[in-house]
């Protein structure tokens, strides 16, 4: 058995290096078998010797990387750990305990940029859309769910895997009562379809946006919409789903045609539908699951990667009121 320890001086910095909620800490302590503390500043390792000489090395890039960039991600621990685990001088690939989480590169329109996972969630998230023609996801704001489908979408179209992208949403929270809202259809729809205009103007420039929905090829609209249609060859993506009823997520589960690709996400937590009426996103996941070819997938707060605060914000609200979180 042996020991090392990594000074850190700065505590923001320490938890920086363990992660949100210790995913950092995690992966790198079940990828070499190693038992890792903190201690008055330091970071201890304690495991059989070539293990603690890895982990060592892989925290003291991390910290490096950190003191020269401002900021940790997933895909950077997952980087290290590969490069010094499968290149390090003495290195030993078998002292990975478990495969390295695959990092897929999501190519877009838009020129020199690429989208990757920030998590491990979200690495799984993607590979689920890979690997299933309808994938049902669930989790809190900030974790990449709307985002990583759209950026699926569109690399499936560039790659012409995909003739068409059809992106949907429930036009108002409560039941799509579009009428006492100012203006023509389009205008009173378009408030509840900007998030995934958004995501889409980060994968492509404006003229080819606007080329490609002119031409039909990219359809943004409310779920109401959808009735009635059968979509081939097409990348569908159901965002707030969880404010769909159970008539109409089977009614959209089943405007799919052939070689046509489903993605359904939505927050749970978040369900502004009357409360006598059941969320379709909840009861699809309960109902579908087990069905080939059709995957599920639930994101936690631990995929959150907008700001910290976010994570902070989300997990207050899921311990319940502030009385009851205050320690006495």
């Amino acid at each position: 058995m042996s020991e090392a320890t990594i000074s850190v001086d700065d505590p923001q910095a320490l938890l920086s290096l363990f992660g949100p909620r210790d995913q950092h800490l995690r992966r790198i302590r079940e990828a070499l078998d190693v038992r890792i503390a903190a201690r008055s500043g330091q970071i201890v390792v304690e495991g059989a010797e070539q293990s603690v000489v890895k982990a060592t090395e892989i925290f003291e890039q991390l910290k490096h990387f950190l003191a020269t960039h401002g900021n940790l991600d997933f895909t950077e621990v997952e980087r290290t750990l590969g490069n010094t685990l499968g290149h390090g001088p003495g290195g030993n690939p078998a002292a990975d305990k478990g495969p390295l989480v695959e990092l897929p590169v999501i190519d877009v329109f838009q020129p020199g940029r690429k989208v990757q996972p920030k998590t491990a969630g979200q690495a799984r998230y993607i590979r689920t859309i890979l690997d299933h023609d309808v994938v049902l996801a669930a989790g809190p704001a900030g974790t990449g769910k709307t985002y990583l489908a759209v950026a699926m979408a569109v690399a499936a179209l560039k790659a012409e895997r995909v003739k068409k992208i059809v992106l949907v949403r429930p036009a108002v929270e409560a039941g799509e009562s579009l009428g006492y809202l100012p203006g023509d259809m389009q205008a009173k729809i378009n408030p509840y379809l900007r998030p995934l205009l958004d995501a889409l103007r980060e994968m492509m420039d404006y003229e080819m946006l606007k080329r490609l929905t002119e031409q039909d090829v990219i359809e943004v609209v409310p779920l109401a919409y959808m009735r009635g249609r059968t979509l081939n060859d097409a990348f569908i993506i159901l965002d707030e789903a969880q404010n769909a009823t159970i008539s109409q997520m089977k009614m959209f589960l089943t405007r799919m045609g052939r070689s046509s690709k489903i993605v359904v996400s939505g927050d749970m937590t978040q369900v502004d539908l009357p409360s006598h009426t059941q969320s379709g996103l909840i009861d699809a996941m309960r109902r579908l699951n087990g069905i080939e070819g059709l995957g599920v997938i639930t994101l936690s707060g631990a995929d959150i990667v907008r700001h910290r605060l976010v994570q902070e914000i989300v997990r207050a609200y899921d311990e319940g009121p502030a009385h009851k979180r205050q320690k006495h």
